[in-house]
């Protein structure tokens, strides 16, 4: 398979967006649905400052969405592009 360097760049920046605990954590937690940030931080015992700089790189990689109801934030896994590849990955490491 050959790449080009813009795909190649794109794909190893996905990548990064993966590398950190935190990310993966949260988008574990949105793969059980729909969740505001208030309850993100919760359930991962972090503030919410903190999940919402991390959301935030995850919505610049189009892995998940946010949804504003009233001063809430929701968010959510952005397709199920990024659901199987979560699940991909799980998979992988549950078989090593």
């Amino acid at each position: 398979m050959k790449l080009t360097e813009l795909k190649a760049i794109q794909l190893a920046e996905l990548f990064s967006a993966l590398s950190d605990a935190s990310r993966i954590r949260i988008i574990a937690l949105l793969m059980d649905g729909e969740t505001s940030v208030r309850a993100l931080a919760d359930r991962l015992g972090m503030t919410e400052s903190a999940v919402s700089h991390q959301l935030r790189g995850l919505r610049q990689m189009h892995l998940v969405r946010a949804r504003k109801s009233g001063r809430q934030v929701f968010y959510s896994i952005d397709d199920d592009h990024v659901a199987r590849l979560f699940t991909l990955g799980l998979d992988h490491v549950h078989h090593g």
